[in-house]
C-alpha cells in the first residue's frame, strides 16, 4: 500500500472521526467530561468544558485500524507481535486517562500504569538500541515513554498547545519514516497519519477559545503514540543509517519534542527550587508565564505553533544532511533549543502570577 490517494483517506478518516464524533459528544456534554467548576487553583481555565477530545482521537485509531483490515484483508495485525504490544499499551494509556478524567485516580497508580505501558512498548520489540544489553535498553525506552506521557500530560494546560505540538511531533516522525524508509510495510504508517489527521479535526474544537479539552485520555494516548513512533520512526534511523550517530539521532529527537520537554523541565526545576512537590499541577507552567508576560492565550498559542514547527524543520535537517556539515547543523539545532529554553525559562523567573496580579 504505497498509493498517495490511501494515505489521503486515511488523514480524511482521521480529520472526519473527529469532527463528527466530537459534534455528538458536544451535544450530551452538559455533565459528562466537564472539569469541576471549582477546580480553579490547578486548571488554567475557570469555565467548565469537556474534556472528551481524547475520546474522537482514540476512535480515529479503531477507524484507521478496522480500515486497514478491510482494505488488506490478507494482513492480520493482531499476529504481529510488535503492533499487538502497541495496541495493548495504547489502549491501557488511554483508559487509565479516561479514568483519571472521570475519577482523579492517584498519581502512583499513573505511573504504575506508565511503566507498564513502556513496558509492552520494549517487549513488543521498539525500544531505543543504547547498547547490546537489553534490559539497559528496556530500562531508558521505560523511562522515555513514562517522561513523554507525563510531560504531554502537562502541557494539557492551555487551549489547543499540545495539540499543535503533537501534530508537529508526529509528522516529523512521518516524514523521518518516508526518509529513510525505516518501516514500509503500511500498518503503523496509515495509523501515524490518521492521527495526525484527527488532530487536525481537533484543533477545530481545541483552539482558542476553546469549545473542548482533550483531557488527560487523549494526552495520555498521543504520550503514548508520540513516544513509540520517536523510538521507531527516529531513533529507528541507528538501524538502517551507519553514516549517523546515535548521539546525533537522540539530539533530533530532543529537538523534536522541545516544547514538552523544556516545560516539564522548567515546572520541576522552579518547584523543587520553591521547596514544592514536581506532582502537584499549577498555573505555573511555561505558558501561563507567557500570560502573565502580557501575551493572550492566542498568542501563546502561536507562540508553541512556531517551536514546534521550527524544532519540526530543525529535527529533519539535521537528520537528512550530509555528514560533512551535520557537525555544524548540530551546533545549531543545539543552540536554538539553548535559546528556547532560556527564552521560556527567564520569563518564568522575569514573570509569574504574583508580578502579574
Amino acid at each position: 500500500m504505497e498509493n498517495p490517494i490511501d494515505y489521503i483517506l486515511f488523514f480524511l478518516l482521521g480529520v472526519f472521526c473527529c469532527l463528527i464524533i466530537n459534534r455528538l459528544l458536544l451535544s450530551f456534554s452538559e455533565s459528562l467530561g466537564i472539569r469541576i467548576k471549582n477546580d480553579i487553583t490547578v486548571r488554567w481555565s475557570n469555565s467548565s468544558k469537556p474534556s472528551l477530545g481524547g475520546i474522537s482521537i482514540f476512535i480515529g485509531f479503531l477507524g484507521a485500524l478496522i480500515l486497514y483490515m478491510i482494505i488488506t484483508p490478507k494482513i492480520n495485525l493482531f499476529s504481529q507481535k510488535e503492533f499487538v504490544y502497541l495496541f495493548i499499551a495504547a489502549s491501557l494509556g488511554f483508559l487509565m486517562g479516561l479514568a483519571d478524567d472521570a475519577y482523579n485516580t492517584k498519581p502512583l497508580l499513573k505511573l504504575m500504569i506508565q511503566i507498564i505501558c513502556g513496558l509492552l512498548i520494549s517487549f513488543g520489540g521498539t525500544y531505543i538500541n543504547i547498547t547490546d544489553v537489553l534490559s539497559i535498553n528496556i530500562l531508558f525506552t521505560t523511562l522515555w515513554v513514562v517522561l513523554i506521557m507525563n510531560s504531554l500530560n502537562m502541557l494539557d494546560n492551555m487551549d489547543g498547545i499540545t495539540s499543535i505540538v503533537c501534530l508537529f511531533i508526529f509528522t516529523t516522525c512521518l516524514l523521518a519514516n518516508f526518509a529513510f524508509k525505516i518501516d514500509s510495510h503500511g500498518a503503523l504508517n496509515f495509523i501515524l497519519i490518521t492521527i495526525i489527521g484527527s488532530l487536525v479535526g481537533f484543533l477545530i474544537f481545541n483552539f482558542p477559545p476553546a469549545k473542548m479539552f482533550m483531557g488527560d485520555s487523549g494526552s495520555q494516548f498521543l504520550g503514548l503514540m508520540s513516544a513509540f513512533f520517536s523510538i521507531k520512526y527516529i531513533w529507528g534511523i541507528s538501524n538502517v543509517v551507519s553514516g549517523i550517530s546515535f548521539g546525533e539521532i537522540t539530539l533530533a529527537v530532543l529537538i523534536c519534542f522541545t516544547a514538552p520537554c523544556i516545560d516539564t523541565f522548567t515546572v520541576v526545576l522552579n518547584r523543587i527550587r520553591d521547596k514544592k512537590s514536581p506532582f502537584i499541577g499549577g498555573k505555573d507552567h511555561t505558558t501561563h508565564h507567557l500570560v502573565y508576560a502580557g501575551f493572550s492565550e492566542k498568542k501563546v498559542f502561536f507562540i508553541f505553533l512556531l517551536i514546534g514547527l521550527t524544532a519540526s524543520l530543525l529535527s529533519l535537517l539535521l537528520l537528512t544532511t550530509d555528514q560533512a556539515t551535520r557537525c555544524w547543523i548540530a551546533v545549531l539545532v543545539s543552540s536554538w533549543f539553548v535559546l528556547i529554553f532560556y527564552f521560556l525559562y527567564r520569563n518564568t523567573i522575569k514573570f509569574n502570577q504574583k508580578n502579574s496580579i
